[in-house]
């Protein structure tokens, strides 16, 4: 399975008779997937259904989803309520007849409230476009899933590119001549030198102690073995692929610990170059890894 990107774009439109629809998808990095939905009103319905799909679709990054709806329709149609304008004619009709007063006419009569209505349009243009609609809520789901593939694909590419470039600096630290046995003991022969001539008054047992100490400090097999083992189990997260962005985040920071620690403990012009070409690969590598689903 391959990996995605979190960010992609993607449209589809179409028409219903007089009426016309139009979904826009646009998504971005997020920790979590977030759903910010936006329909006209009365198309409810519809939002919901999309909030519904695009959880089943994707597993992060925040959507920014549009649903825009348009009509040729014309104005709203009045109509007369005839039950209720007939249930007033014989409400009249029972009144006793009163000095004065003229009898209702028509136009009273449909100026009262209730008798003259306007048609819903919301409802009759959601009942003409929410099937093809939802049809194109898929659609546009399915559009923007490729755009993140591709960009998932391009992703996958450059994370590659920075952990062969990992790996090799792994590879460049372990070989470098600085960690070999006689490099060390001269390191730490140098640096108990300076002790001694700083401080003439050190016990043999204290002497020991800053010696263990220092050889300790020298030795940067435990962050060499980390690196290795942060390598295989990137590369085994990018073959088995789907949303993993937060593992490989969390590698990410592994790698920068590790390439902080060597450049502590490097003591070596050599060794402290490749630390801090690790340390700038890892951040670049961790840039990238914040787009990947």
């Amino acid at each position: 399975m391959a990996i995605e990107s979190m960010t992609g774009f993607a449209r589809a439109a179409g028409t219903a008779g007089v009426h016309g629809w139009a979904w826009e998808i646009r998504s971005v990095n997020g920790r979590g997937l977030d759903l910010r939905v936006r329909v006209p009103p009365g198309f409810e319905a519809l939002a919901e259904a999309a909030r519904k799909h695009l959880s089943a679709a994707f597993a992060r990054g925040t959507l920014h989803v549009n649903l825009a709806v348009t009509s040729d329709a014309g104005p709203p149609r009045p109509r007369v309520n005839e039950t209720v304008l007939s249930a007033l004619l014989q409400a009249i009709e029972r009144l006793p007849p009163a000095a004065g007063i003229s009898p209702p006419s028509y136009d009273g009569l449909l100026g009262i409230r209730g008798v003259v209505e306007f048609a819903d349009e919301a409802q009759d243009v959601l009942g003409a476009v929410e099937a093809p609609a939802l049809v194109g809520l898929e659609a546009a789901a399915l559009s923007l899933k490729d755009a993140r593939s591709a960009e998932g694909r391009a992703l996958e590419a450059i994370v590659q590119g920075h952990l062969e470039t990992i790996a090799r600096l792994a590879a460049e630290a372990e070989a470098h001549p600085a960690r070999s046995s006689e490099a060390i003991r001269a390191r730490i022969a140098q640096q108990v030198e300076t002790l001694l001539g700083a401080n003439s008054g050190f016990d043999a047992q204290r002497l020991h102690q800053e010696a263990a100490l220092i050889a300790v400090r020298a030795d940067i097999r435990e962050e060499i073995d980390r690196l290795h083992a942060h390598v295989a189990a990137l590369r085994e997260l990018l073959a088995k692929g789907g949303p993993i962005g937060r593992k490989l985040d969390f590698l990410a920071q592994e790698f920068g610990r590790e390439a902080s620690t060597l450049c502590a403990k490097a003591n070596d012009p050599g060794l402290s170059r490749i630390g801090l070409e690790l340390r700038t690969v890892v951040d670049q590598l961790r840039e990238q890894v914040q787009n990947v689903e």
